[in-house]
């Protein structure tokens, strides 16, 4: 594998690359996880790949979703085993193989609230789940199902109102952090040759005489310059953006996708006191409350989002309905004033059928489908972060046709960047707390986000002791890891590094504010910035942040949406509005 480094000078080479006369075999439009994961599939496979993102990597739905891993118990109740054997099959790989740094098995309380029936049929749901987790996994990857009391349930989860629940059954999932594993598949593809730039939109898709699609023209937002990729297979996957890219192929054909609002909450861990996550089911899905090493993360809502999808914020109504139905079962309940994080995201909803011609050769999963809008331009929509990887697989397969069988998947068992050697390099972890005078909390965290890359952290820490330092106002993290966002993960703005690698714009209350301009301190200087650029970096994100947080107490998605636009784009993208289907 080459170098997995992503910066601006190797974005710069992959621009040229991709558009020079040679062309490529596969071209991915979109940057989420879905896209990741084709760009990582194609590569692997031998075939020349770029793959392109108008924002950040993983700045959409693929860095605010309710970062798990699972197997959609749900879907049992559908009797839908196909889709759950699917799921738990590819979270096994995940926890195993492809990144077991970033996947981390999680157990929840599922609380019943009558004694006989629920139990009876809960128990044989989750068995069955366990069952297909196994057959997926050829064995064990996390622990099955147990039942508790009333009184053991509350044991594990003290803080559940005892009126909620008259025993518990407890299983597992999985969670991870969802950018990192976004960013860590570009690199990956990067280092099996993959192309990348972000920060680069698609205006407009070439043709050739007979109409088949044959490339793109892609724009450089950082610089203005236009560049010409020459594909022979194009593949969109840009979610909620679907049909807007489909129309740049002018067939008027493809997949239909609408966007659901997804919000979450942030609270502090000793907030609530508990040792597993919940698993709540309401009138319309399911609440997850989910904890994490300083914090718990609790949704999510399910409502439609009719206003400009880059930037989805949350209203005062989301946040009230995510606090009504975690105080159902909370005692002491948790208030407005506990919130220190919020995050919105929109999922891509896949509408049945393909629009255009009836008769369009389509591969249809239950979650996520699969044509060809145009000649030459295959579209992928639908399924879940969980199974990206067969996504992945489903639509270069779809691409290739014939030639697939001739050049397999190999993605079931590629590790990702910090997967190889992970398991040695944990065993070492108390010899790397000694050296450095950590605790055995903060290897385990550079662990959990780096794996095996923990090594390059160290080298750059003895190369430079002051990066071995706590950030000041975010002491959880290491002056080390802005430094390695900004020469190996892609990093271009300050936004990126506080939304997308060190998350502070949802883990404390002042979104990160106090933390930019030591953040930029570190950054700048890797990054070539000079005095001026800085300050313009840390007012663009500070007037954002606060546009957000303005924006949560608005009543309604438009009055929410207006406040959040007020402020200008720092890189601005072209607008992307709705499809007149009439057009």
């Amino acid at each position: 594998m080459r170098t997995t480094k992503l910066n601006e000078q190797t974005r710069s080479a992959a621009l040229a690359a991709m558009s020079d006369d040679e062309g490529v075999d596969v071209l991915v439009i979109g940057g989420g996880v879905t896209g990741a994961g084709i760009a990582l599939d194609a590569a692997t496979r031998g075939l020349r790949t770029a793959v392109v993102e108008m924002q950040d990597w993983a700045s959409g739905t693929s860095s605010r979703s309710s970062k798990l891993v699972h197997g959609g118990l749900r879907y049992l109740y559908q009797l839908d085993f196909k889709l759950v054997h699917e799921a738990l099959t590819e979270r096994g790989r995940l926890l195993r193989t492809i990144a077991p740094h970033l996947v981390s098995a999680q157990p929840f309380l599922w609380p019943l609230k009558t004694p006989v029936i629920e139990r009876a049929y809960s128990a044989v749901g989750v068995g069955m789940y366990d069952a297909l987790a196994i057959l997926g996994a050829r064995g064990l990857s996390v622990p099955i199902q147990k039942h508790y009391s009333k009184a053991g349930a509350l044991s594990l989860f003290p803080q559940m109102n005892p009126k909620s629940l008259v025993g518990a059954i407890r299983f597992y999932d999985a969670r991870v952090d969802d950018a990192r594993l976004v960013l860590s598949l570009i690199r990956t593809a990067v280092g099996y040759g993959a192309y990348a730039a972000s920060r680069t939109q698609v205006v407009e898709m070439t043709k050739d005489p007979t109409g088949r699609v044959t490339g793109a023209v892609v724009v450089d937002l950082e610089t203005g310059e236009s560049h010409t990729v020459r594909a022979r297979h194009v593949i969109n996957a840009t979610g909620v953006w679907t049909e807007e890219t489909e129309a740049l192929g002018g067939t008027g054909e493809g997949l239909e996708v609408l966007a659901s609002k997804g919000v979450h909450i942030v609270v502090p861990r000793e907030r609530i006191n508990g040792k597993t996550g919940l698993f709540l089911r309401t009138e319309k899905s399911v609440l997850f409350v989910i904890p994490w090493d300083r914090y718990w993360i609790i949704g999510t809502t399910d409502t439609p989002w009719h206003e400009p999808r880059q930037h989805p914020v949350a209203t005062r109504e989301d946040i009230d309905y995510i606090l009504d139905h975690a105080n159902a079962v909370l005692d002491p309940p948790i208030g407005h004033e506990d919130i220190i994080g919020v995050y919105a995201g929109l999922r891509p909803l896949l509408q049945p059928g393909t629009k255009g011609d009836d008769t369009a050769s389509t591969k249809v999963s239950r979650e996520h489908t699969v044509t060809e809008a145009a000649p030459g331009l295959t579209v992928i929509a639908g399924g879940k972060l969980t199974t990206y990887r067969q996504m992945a697989e489903d639509a270069v397969d779809f691409a290739l046709g014939a030639r697939a069988k001739a050049m397999p998947s190999v993605t079931a068992r590629t590790p990702l960047v910090g997967a190889d050697g992970y398991t040695a390099t944990r065993r070492r972890s108390a010899q790397i707390a000694a050296r450095y005078g950590w605790t055995s909390e903060r290897v385990e965290h550079l662990l959990h986000r780096y794996g095996s890359e923990i090594a390059t952290i160290l080298e750059m820490i003895d190369a430079d002791p002051s990066l071995g330092r706590p950030l000041q106002s975010a002491d959880d993290y290491l002056a080390a890891e802005v430094a390695f966002a900004a020469t190996h993960e892609g990093v271009l703005h300050l936004e990126d590094i506080l939304l997308h690698r060190i998350r502070l714009s949802y883990e404390t209350r002042d979104r990160g504010l106090s933390a930019l301009e030591e953040i930029a301190g570190i950054a700048g200087p890797v990054l070539g910035w000079d005095a001026a650029r800085t300050e313009q970096e840390i007012t663009a994100y500070r007037r954002q942040a606060e546009a957000e947080i303005a924006a949560e107490h608005e009543p309604s998605d438009e009055a929410a949406a207006k406040a959040r636009l007020r402020v200008e784009e720092l890189v601005a993208v072209r607008e992307l509005g709705p499809v007149d289907p009439t057009e």
